[in-house]
Order: C-alpha cells, then structure tokens, then sequence
C-alpha cells in the first residue's frame, strides 16, 4: 500500500475546507481581479464566498449528490473560478472540458464522466451541447454565463445564483453543511487528459491530492499573502487549476484574465510578483525584446548585448554562490538602469519569477530571464500527479532541471529511465479505465510518468517523453525534444519544430514561423505586405530559417542533425488539432497531418 499523506492534521480536509479557512482569515482582502467593462473589478474574499456559496447552493437546489459530477466548459474567466468553487463546496466534483473541445468530445468527456449538469460560457457552448443532447442521458440542466435561459433545459447562472440566495435565507447553514460532509478522499476533479493521441482519459483528482498541493507549496516559501498572481492558463488544465489550490493556502490575491493575446499589456496594468506558463509565451517575450533591441541598431544594440553579458556574468556566480567584485556590481547596475529596467517594466516591474511548465524549457531562455532579473524557474507533473510534482526555487536555480520533488513526494528512476512518483498527488486513477490505470499505477502507489530523466543532486532533469523517442533506420536513438527547444532557443522567428525520423535513415524536420516575427522582418526585408503563407515560401525566408538549423546543428551529434527541413504555410493551431490548449504539440497528428510532405523529403 502506498504510503499515508504527509503532516494530515496540518491540512484541510477539503478543497471547500481550504475555501472558507481562507474567507475567515483575510474576508476583507483582495482575492481576484478580473476584466470589466475595459477596466478591473475586484471581489474580497467575502465577496468571493458570497457568489460561490449562491453557487453551491443553487447547485444543492436542483439535486446535485455528494461526488456527481458538474461539467464547466468555459474559457479562464473569473466565472470559472466561482462555478468550480461552487461545486466543489456544494460537494459535487468539477469536470473540466476546454472551450475549443469539439461537440463530439463534449459529448464524449460528459458521458464518459457521468456529468449531470454542464455550466457553459455562452449560446455557441450550448448549442454544442444541445446538439448532442441524445447521447447524454444523465444530463438535465444547461448553466449559462453569457446568454439567456429557456425556462426548462437552461438557466442562466445569474439565475442559480438567485436560487441560491433563496435557499440560503432558508437554510443558511446548506453550504457550510455540505462542505463538512466531504471527506479527504471525496472526488474533487476530473480532468480529462488532452492527450497527443487517442481518447482522452479522465484523470480522477481527492479532495486531498489539492490540500496537499496547496500544503507542499507553503512549504517552499516562495509565496505568501502579499503576492499578485497574473493568470491565464486554461483552467480546464490541471496547471491552472493547483494554481488557485496554492492561492487558498496562502491567501494572495489573483488577477485572471485568459485572453492570451493581452498578456504583455496585462501585465503592465496589473503589476503582479509572479505568473506561471508554458515555455512558449516565455519565448515569444523574449523574441520580441531581443528583435526589437536588434531592429535599433548601432549603439542601442551594442548596449542592450552588452547589458546582458553582463547580466548572465553576475546571474551564474550568484547561483554559483560566488562573489560578485565590486567593478562588475557598478556594470551591472549600469545595465539594470540602461536596459533590464525597461525590461522589466515592460512587464509590470514587479516580477519576482516565473514559473514554466507543461512543457520543457530551454536552458538559453532560462538563462536570458536570470540575466535580465526575473528569474524563470520550472516545474513538472502531470495531471495525473496534481501538477506541481517537482518545482524548482527562484534561489537556487540549475538550469536544465525541474527543482526537487514537493515535500512527501517520492521519485525514483526506472531501469529504463522512466520516471516514477509516489505521493499523495498522483491519482486515485482514470475514470471507468481500472486495467489503464493498473498499467501506470502499481499497487504500492508509484505512478509511471512516460517521461524520460535522472536526478542531478536532488532536482530532477526531464529529458524526453518514453514514446517520443525517434529510433532511425540505422539504430541511433534521438531525444526530438532536446533538438526542438535548443532550436527555438536559437531562432526568435521560429513558432514551432516538429523533429521526424522514426524508421527513417536522417533526420527531418516541420518548422512554422511567429506570425508577428516574421511580419516584422519582412518589413524590413523587401516583403512587406506579403501574407503569412506567401512569407512561408519566401526564398528570403528560408534562407533565414536554414541558417539557424544551419546553427543548430552545429550543436548536434552527427545522427541529430536536420538534413532537411520544411516550412508548413500555417501554424500549428489548438483548432486544427496539432496543439493541445496547454500548448504542447501534437506530435503524431502532426505528423499524420503532414504525411506526404514528409515522405517528399526522403525521396531520392
């Protein structure tokens, strides 16, 4: 049997638990932030209880039992936040489907879930599940946020919340009754797995995998009440969803906006200490500073290079634990006001890090943010371990690694080099899939991840998913994901590379330029006013894109090197399916998508 949670009596009981700790000790302090008629509103943790307790009770109102499930299909919006706390307190369990799912992997995820009631962001939701009503028999309600209600099928959730109210006048103590029945292995979430291939799976998360998670983070002590959270990560996604369980624990105030589009200026309104991310909104902030510094020429170029030599000097003998002499402090001090200041401001000026996850980060970017003063640590986990699983400090940063495992988690490294957790994160298992989960899941609690790595004095290094790996034609194994973040790293144009050569005798590879990257240089390149696609087959552009695999493989093995390569004429996009909404690429559909482009390539 796997071994008992760490320090029980210092955690809640609950997600609801964690809630209403929380409201009682900070009521009159700011807890979100949100959009609101082109300005910000903002809601204490009174307020917040008051809307989530309408919620749950109104929830309560239309029959929904102990552990049923209540489908949100929104985008990340602070009614998100409220619906999830909602259901949770009601002692319901919250499944999470992304907004871009199709019909019928709604229809999917809400079967498969045994969800009763769907709460929905607006008509286009609706209409996606109205269309599949046939296939949904323990579906009876529709909650949405932005719309109108039919009286029958669907309400509004302005609607539920009233109910609510009404209720609670009644029977003011319906909510608080609910959350002290739910107990520590209650089923809280079940997050379907967005999955690079097949079925998603649905991922079945205790009310304790969250108190836990909340309990580990303070235990770091890198955050605490004082602290503004940026956050636009879907919260359909496990990444997002720790985010707001940390944020009950410790009590600091969120901003949530999930518009990905008006994250940089965001930022500079909000002025928040810290956001989390995947590695792919860090690489364009950095593409873009590092295009624009290159764009000015002469002097403010030779300043802006200057400026970050020093910067990477002083960063490695800080963590380096080393000394840093008082004539490269007056430098630094030069480049912070020349340069990193600007920076930073860009950004809200009060970032204290970073946190990236999702997916692997390359060591230049890591190391560009420690230069310029926000430093960009990383973390790992899966759904099916709660997220945050490993994470690193802001303090004690080795590039190329994930930190160490949360406090009462366990890792150890397969034969094979998987890698392995145990702890009262991971799952209790997949939904209706008991033989799934007996594949991953051993009977003393380790979880197998599918990842590749090892331990590099006590932080973990992530080196390639276990089904990634590319095996050629001539027996050489290759790690794609190593190739592809050292190329990002290398090319500020570049959006996305996906690494080919399974069975093959070279490697190849699929590569889509930024659009604003690429718009921007053709400006100034003889090509303004061409389209994206007509830029794709620019021979200026490839050229451009040659030379920095040209760059890249130079840092190769032999057997690594991209031979050739192509330019796709658009993006890979969470629409067409070649993206996940957390950001990772879809490698066998691409792939698949791609398949006659790719086999071209190996023709003699």
């Amino acid at each position: 049997m796997p071994p008992s949670a760490p320090a029980v009596a210092d955690r809640q009981t609950s997600f609801g638990q964690m809630f209403t700790d929380r409201v009682r000790a900070t009521p009159t302090r700011e807890a979100f932030r949100y959009p609101s008629g082109g300005d910000w509103s903002s809601l204490t943790w009174a307020q917040t209880q008051d809307r989530v307790f309408a919620i749950s009770a109104g929830l309560i109102g239309l029959g929904i039992k102990p552990e049923e499930r209540v489908a949100i299909i929104c985008s990340t919006r602070i009614e998100w936040i409220l619906s999830d706390l909602g259901i949770m307190c009601a002692g319901a369990a919250t499944t999470t489907i992304y907004p871009t799912t199709a019909a019928e992997d709604v229809a999917y995820v809400t079967f498969d879930s045994g969800s009763r009631i769907v709460i929905v962001e607006d008509q286009t939701q609706v209409d996606k599940v109205k269309s599949k009503l046939a296939d949904l028999p323990d579906l009876f309600k529709i909650i949405v946020i932005d719309g109108v209600g039919d009286s029958d099928l669907v309400i509004t959730l302005a609607e539920l919340e009233k109910h609510g109210r009404e209720l609670l006048a009644s029977s003011p103590a319906l909510v608080t009754e609910a959350i002290a029945a739910i107990r520590p292995d209650s089923l809280a979430t079940l997050i379907y797995t967005s999955g690079t291939t097949g079925k998603p799976k649905g991922v079945r998360l205790l009310h304790s995998s969250w108190t836990y998670e909340g309990w580990a983070v303070e235990k770091m002590n890198i955050l605490d009440d004082s602290d503004v959270q940026y956050l636009w990560l879907p919260l359909s996604h496990v990444f997002g969803k720790v985010l707001l369980a940390v944020q009950l624990r410790l009590g600091f105030s969120t901003a949530v906006d999930g518009n990905l589009d008006r994250i940089v200026e965001n930022l500079a309104v909000v002025k928040p200490t810290f956001m989390a991310g995947a590695p792919r909104i860090f690489e364009k902030v950095r593409a873009k500073v590092m295009l624009t510094a290159q764009g000015e020429g002469g002097l403010k170029t030779k300043i802006f290079n200057w400026a970050f030599t020093i910067g990477h000097e002083v960063s490695r003998r800080t963590l380096a634990g080393e000394s840093v002499p008082a004539t490269l402090k007056l430098q630094h001090g030069v480049a912070q006001k020349l340069v990193f200041a600007k920076v930073q401001a860009r950004l809200g000026g009060r970032i204290r890090f970073f946190v990236s996850g999702s997916a692997a980060l390359s060591r230049p970017v890591a190391q560009w943010y420690a230069a310029v003063g926000m430093p960009l640590v990383e973390g790992y986990g899966l759904s099916e371990t709660s997220a945050a699983t490993f994470v690193g400090r802001p303090d004690d940063l080795v590039f190329g690694t994930v930190g160490p495992p949360l406090t009462g988690t366990e890792v150890k490294i397969a034969e094979d080099g998987e890698i392995l957790v145990r702890g009262p994160g991971v799952m209790s298992g997949y939904h209706n899939l008991p033989d799934v989960t007996a594949e991953v899941l051993d009977a003393d609690g380790w979880f197998c991840t599918g990842d590749i790595g090892k331990m590099v004095d006590g932080k973990l290094m992530v080196t390639d998913r276990k089904k990634d790996l590319i095996k050629t034609s001539g027996g050489k194994y290759i790690a794609p994901q190593k190739i592809e973040i050292l190329f990002k790293a290398i090319s500020p144009y570049a959006s996305q590379i996906v690494v080919h050569g399974e069975g093959r005798n070279f490697v190849s590879a699929l590569i889509t330029v930024d659009a604003d990257a690429i718009t921007d240089w053709a400006k100034t390149n003889g090509l303004e006013g061409k389209s994206y696609a007509e830029l794709t087959k620019a021979p200026q552009v490839r050229d451009l894109i040659d030379g920095q695999v040209q760059e890249l493989n130079s840092k190769l093995e032999r057997w690594e090197t991209i031979k050739k390569f192509e330019i796709l004429p658009k993006d890979l996009t969470i629409e067409d399916g070649s993206i996940t909404p957390s950001l990772k690429v879809r490698r066998k559909t691409v792939e698949q998508q791609n398949m006659s482009l790719l086999n071209s390539l190996y023709k003699n």
